[in-house]
């Protein structure tokens, strides 16, 4: 594998990003913008009907992002005029047939031009309707990859998957590709084709009976759960994703196309500055509810690893596995971005890291009252963790429910808030409950590869860094990660 300077190989590029209002995206699209001022063009696929909204779109949900303020401290009065000139709006939609495209020389220029298109665009909610993630994390990597059929100069197709489309597999997990009709847990007959129909039979039905919308968006989520189920899958995220990278073995033919899987994917290490993320999920979910005195225990192995990785790792890693099969097609070549082998982070640091960085700078509550916290209590299994909170929570709340009756609801602030915090560990406990119990370590060897081929051919390794190894995890968790969602979190 001959790999060289990316700053050299970005400049003059024409590069297609899809997605780009997801996390990554957004700092994948800032990297560039930053660290080669003399890119072409990125073209920024956008979900909207027309000009005017992915205009709004863009500079509501990307360029007013804290996350641009280095750019904007480096660039000045000249900030828009550079944005204007290097981005290049392009107004789709995934989830439909040739994306959508409207502008036929828009859609013609891009055909003739690009040379590298990184798909980012992904819904992530694990109970996510399933006609709306079917359509999108499956159904469009078909859309994206017949359209990248017709750019004359694509050179790579980058596909941004997650890890976990292992499902709730053990032990050590493989680089390797999944292929079409294959489930994880034997069950024959899974078939995308298939999964469509059962999606708009379900929806004629529901229509068909004047259901609600919000009736219909039950339905569905609890479609997509019991999918994902019958074929091994925890849930309806991992199942779609897991479909899409089976359309991208399928479809490909001699485009060369690169899946990046990351593991959670945690804010900043450093760049443009340590600690910057956007809302919160999976572990974060439940650090951010312990921090605000929400969450007192939740079920977990203790001794398990949590595979955390940078947000700029992931992006780093992107663009050197970019760059290394631009002038090397491949076939499916797989890289896992993670930590788990390299520099594993267990349950117990988390616990550690957590009670102390909250027992120092406490958060607020509503009242604007500081949060006590205890440490974080940890139970070994479910039935553990159910029998803890029926003694410790159900059974005094319905004590207090009886209170509030006798009393004329004189507790019912009180009765509300403890429903509400049951409600929030209840949730994060049944959404999340696959990966509190994860068994699994990823495998990273092509991602190995890549880092030493990257080290050994030029690559500006102080710039484009995705080496797990170097992070020290009580400094990142104590200094970076947990001041950063708390910061940005909620924003």
């Amino acid at each position: 594998m001959e790999l060289g300077s990316i700053i050299n190989f970005l400049q003059d590029k024409n590069i297609m990003v899809i997605g780009a209002t997801g996390f990554l995206a957004k700092i994948f699209v800032e990297k560039i913008l930053r660290v080669q001022p003399n890119v072409k063009k990125l073209y920024v696929l956008l979900r909207a009907a027309d000009e005017e909204s992915a205009t709004r779109r863009l500079h509501d949900e990307i360029l007013w992002k804290d996350l641009f303020r280095l750019l904007k401290e480096n660039l000045g009065p000249k900030f828009n005029t550079f944005v204007s000139e290097k981005l290049t709006l392009v107004p789709g939609d995934i989830s439909q047939e040739d994306l959508n495209l409207k502008d036929s020389i828009l859609r013609e220029e891009i055909c003739n031009q690009i040379e590298c298109i990184v798909n980012l665009a992904a819904t992530t909610n694990f109970d996510e309707r399933y006609d709306v993630a079917l359509n999108i994390n499956t159904l469009g990597v078909k859309h994206i990859l017949n359209f990248g059929k017709s750019c004359i100069k694509l050179k790579v197709l980058v596909h941004v998957s997650t890890a976990y489309v292992c499902g709730e597999r053990r032990g050590l997990i493989l680089e390797d590709p999944y292929k079409m009709g294959v489930s994880l847990n034997g069950e024959p007959g899974l078939d995308i084709d298939v999964e469509k129909k059962v999606v708009e039979e379900k929806l004629k039905q529901l229509r068909q009976e004047g259901a609600s919308e919000d009736y219909i968006k039950m339905v569905m989520k609890d479609l997509g759960m019991k999918r994902a189920n019958v074929y091994g899958w925890p849930n309806t995220y991992s199942f779609t994703k897991a479909m899409g990278e089976m359309l991208v073995g399928t479809l490909k033919e001699n485009m060369s196309v690169v899946i990046v899987r990351p593991t959670i994917v945690a804010s900043t290490y450093k760049e443009p500055f340590p600690g910057w993320i956007e809302g919160v999920r999976t572990i974060d979910s439940f650090l951010v509810a312990y921090g605000k005195g929400k969450l007192a225990c939740f079920p977990a192995d203790i001794k398990m690893v949590f595979d955390l990785i940078p947000a700029d790792m992931v992006v780093n890693a992107i663009l050197v596995a970019m760059m290394a099969h631009a002038s090397q097609p491949c076939d499916n070549m797989i890289y896992h971005v993670g930590s788990s082998i390299a520099n594993p982070v267990k349950c117990h640091n988390l616990q550690d890291y957590s009670f102390r960085y909250f027992t120092t700078k406490p958060c607020e509550n509503n009242e604007g009252k500081l949060v006590k916290v205890d440490k974080l209590i940890i139970l070994q299994n479910t039935i553990s963790f159910q029998r803890y909170m029926f003694i410790h929570y159900l059974l005094p709340l319905k004590g207090l429910e009886i209170a509030n009756a006798a009393f004329c609801q004189r507790f019912l602030g009180m009765y509300l808030d403890i429903k509400r915090k049951i409600q929030t560990v209840m949730r994060l406990v049944d959404l999340y409950k696959p990966y509190l119990f994860f068994n699994g370590i990823f495998d990273n060897l092509h991602t190995e590869k890549l880092q030493i081929a990257a080290r050994h051919g030029g690559v500006e390794m102080d710039l484009f860094y995705f080496d797990p190894k170097m992070i020290d995890w009580e400094d990142y968790f104590m200094n970076i990660h947990l001041p950063g969602i708390v910061k940005y979190g909620s924003k």
